[in-house]
């Protein structure tokens, strides 16, 4: 009996998958890691999988496209193992239809991630807790009927083309067959090989579902006779395969249609499935020459890829590529941050904090309010949307009205543009209010889709498509995508040149907001604003003798001639957000190129720009404000345990420098700004004062008893409540968000401004 199983064709096949066919199986265990949320979890990719968005909602359409998406992956892994390893079971040759009976035998592996991925997508809807569990029947029915769309319509295709052996040798495809020499040649030689094999079946799974045992004496066929059944298959496969590539392709030039835009973990499987299909065609191709063909075409594209036809820029939307490159070179740096034009900066700063000043009774003097918002991708963004909101409400509508700027990074900075953008409009219609819930469900709405939709379509092959913005032809790109999509989710309202918010911040009429990405070229910050702040890149009253490095470029004056005022503001915000792999690193028209990334990198909290611009500005804060208040909106604690760790075992020790670097660069930066806002608290000759709100999941689990003072009683809760670090958010955590404004801490925060005082500004 024992004998019998091993010796099944189901379980010959896995054993030759794990002989030779690990990359392949590799794809199905990540995809497992994913599915039990043991990998990516920090950035959300899980939910992608258990909780997949279509149009901007979970639906059974969502879970329709992954099940298709599922099924052509799974039909990438049997054509390419059957391409591979089909001609070492010469038995096939002469059942019927024998790719689709490979097929039925090749499950073991699907099959078992079939079960565990409904397994882990239904456990995780039910925790959902949804009102009706008829929704995730309904979200079962739409997976399955994808899955099963797929295999009809490609079994169909392979029935209907793939002819018995008997039929074959009827002389019915004789004259296409003999068209493909090399495949034929190459299958030969697979044959001959496969006699010398000892791979033993003795029975396999028949499509009645019964096995049935190999009893056929192969040694009366001729060679050339069996191949012409694997070669007739290997020709409907790679028909199929041009197909479903050609399909994605010119899915590609209508990708900007929401209805094609396909859930990210979709996206994510057809990719999977390319390179599942490209790895058979090379090994097939090449057999032995396949690894070193492979590695000197790798050696060959890294090294013809920094031509311009394969390595056009990522541009900043709005900007004039056309001109001669800005001198991105020190003594430029030193002409721009002359004190003539660093002192031309600070007094037309100074007539924008007059008119701040302007809004309150001249006998009183009002409180100087400064937010400091942080990244983290969406979930940032909807948390300090709804932070400023609430503080809104709890001071009567004063504390935007005392704010003068707002500075921080990424996802937290897109939340306060939003609301900014909100606010000025309350102020010319007051039918936009901007208090209202709606704004959140706006800025929370996915982004994820279009962008790795267009990464899988278009970004990693040649970008050929163009758009227009302001006269100007642009390529597209995800980051095209990331602000389509912004522009739909926000309807529209921030899509602006970054000079429409100059009068309104010159009037005071809003906060300022400097965008601060790093240069990744030499790691300081590109302040980008309506108007030139150098002061923020070097001090006032340096001395002669002393150089001094300075520590940001401003943008209005680095690219003047390039049209720096006419820059996308949602380009802008782009270009503070930049997520590794998911949004590309903009490059600007200066010589060198000039890169830019996230500004998470050197002030992921703002903190820092805003104590710049205090410092700057302190003896005009000193005689015209009571003081000042810092209001710091944090997506992550700021103070957490001290992990108890366990020896680490060889392999972590490899990776444990790397690691302590990226979990501690949060804290690092804390401890930082710790110590920069003591001393300026100890220095200045007015109060200052700080405002925390924290989005913190161990007070939200504390508040419900859930957690102590060491952590969440359950090692789960901490992973379940924590929205994750990424452009796209589920329905749970998005109310993990929102709901954090009523932990203890924030409560304690907002009725700290409720009793600051602030005046009530004059009509």
């Amino acid at each position: 009996m024992w004998q019998k199983i091993i010796y099944s064709f189901p379980v010959q096949l896995l054993f030759l998958h794990l002989k030779k066919n690990l990359l392949l199986l590799s794809l199905w265990f990540l995809l497992l890691l994913i599915a039990f949320q043991s990998f990516g979890t920090v950035i959300g990719l899980p939910y992608l999988l258990l909780d997949p968005e279509y149009l901007n909602r979970v639906s059974w359409q969502g879970f329709f496209f992954v099940g298709v998406a599922l099924g052509v992956f799974t039909m990438s892994f049997h054509m390419t193992t059957y391409i591979l390893d089909g001609a070492k079971f010469k038995f096939l040759a002469v059942i019927p239809r024998p790719f689709i009976q490979y097929c039925l035998n090749n499950s073991i592996v699907p099959l078992i991630f079939y079960i565990l991925y409904l397994f882990a997508f239904i456990s995780f809807q039910l925790d959902n807790e949804h009102e009706n569990n008829w929704v995730v029947l309904n979200y079962f029915l739409g997976f399955s009927g994808g899955t099963i769309l797929t295999y009809t319509l490609l079994f169909l295709y392979f029935g209907l083309t793939n002819k018995d052996f008997f039929i074959l040798f009827a002389g019915s495809v004789e004259k296409r067959l003999r068209k493909t020499k090399l495949p034929r040649a190459n299958m030969l030689r697979r044959i001959k090989e496969s006699q010398k094999q000892k791979d033993k079946v003795a029975d396999y799974l028949d499509i009645s579902f019964r096995f049935k045992e190999i009893r056929q004496d192969l040694s009366r066929f001729e060679s050339h006779q069996l191949l012409r059944v694997f070669d007739q298959n290997h020709l409907n496969m790679f028909i199929i395969q041009t197909v479903l590539i050609s399909l994605i392709l010119v899915m590609g030039l209508f990708r900007e249609n929401p209805l094609l835009q396909i859930p990210a973990a979709a996206s994510g499987m057809l990719l999977f499935s390319i390179l599942t299909m490209v790895v058979g065609a090379f090994t097939f191709w090449l057999r032995e020459w396949a690894t070193p063909v492979v590695l000197v075409g790798i050696l060959l594209f890294n090294y013809v890829s920094n031509t311009e036809w394969l390595n056009r820029p990522h541009t900043a939307f709005g900007l004039d590529y056309d001109m001669e490159p800005a001198a991105y070179n020190l003594g430029n740096l030193k002409v721009m941050l002359h004190q003539d034009s660093v002192e031309k900066d600070r007094k037309f700063t100074l007539e924008i904090l007059e008119n701040w000043r302007k809004k309150f009774p001249a006998n009183e003097k009002p409180k100087m309010v400064f937010v400091a918002v942080s990244g983290g991708g969406q979930r940032a963004a909807l948390w300090t949307l709804k932070v400023l909101q609430e503080a809104e409400i709890a001071s009567e509508g004063r504390i935007f009205r005392h704010t003068q700027m707002i500075s921080g990074a990424s996802g937290g900075v897109i939340g306060a543009a939003f609301f900014r953008e909100l606010y000025l409009r309350n102020q010319f219609d007051q039918k936009t209010d901007y208090l209202k819930e709606k704004y959140l469900d706006q800025i929370s709405s996915d982004n994820l889709n279009p962008i790795i939709f267009t990464l899988l379509v278009n970004d990693m092959l040649i970008r050929n498509q163009y758009f227009e913005y302001n006269g100007r032809r642009y390529l597209k790109d995800r980051g095209f995508a990331f602000e389509s999509q912004l522009n739909i989710n926000t309807e529209g309202v921030m899509d602006k040149t970054i000079s429409e918010y100059l009068e309104p911040e010159y009037n005071s009429q809003i906060p300022m907001l400097p965008i601060t990405p790093l240069i990744t070229n030499d790691g300081r910050k590109l302040i980008i604003a309506p108007y030139s702040m150098s002061y923020m890149g070097i001090s006032l009253d340096r001395t002669e003798g002393f150089d001094e490095k300075s520590q940001s470029i401003d943008f209005q004056r680095m690219f003047a001639e390039h049209e720096a005022k006419n820059l996308r503001f949602i380009s802008a915000l782009r270009m503070g957000a930049t997520f590794p792999f998911i949004t590309p690193n903009i490059q600007l028209p200066s010589k060198p190129l000039m890169q830019t990334m996230d500004s998470g990198l050197s002030d992921n909290f703002g903190v820092q720009d805003a104590l710049r611009f205090i410092y700057v500005f302190q003896e005009w804060i000193k005689e015209n404000t009571s003081g000042v208040v810092l209001i710091t909106i944090r997506d992550s604690e700021k103070f957490t345990e001290i992990e108890q760790k366990p020896l680490p075992r060889f392999f972590e020790k490899l990776f444990t420098p790397v690691k302590n670097i990226y979990i501690n660069w949060d804290n690092v930066q804390t401890l930082n700004n710790e110590v920069l806002f003591t001393r300026m608290k100890e220095t200045m000759d007015f109060e200052l004062e700080r405002i925390e709100f924290e989005y913190s999941t161990l007070q939200y689990l504390r508040d419900r008893g859930l957690a102590d003072q060491l952590g969440p009683f359950s090692p789960i809760d901490q992973d379940i409540q924590r929205a994750s670090l990424n452009w796209r958010l589920t329905a749970r955590e998005k109310k993990s968000i929102i709901d954090n404004i009523n932990s203890t801490q924030n409560r304690l925060s907002l009725e700290k401004i409720k009793r600051l005082g602030l005046l009530t500004p004059m009509p």
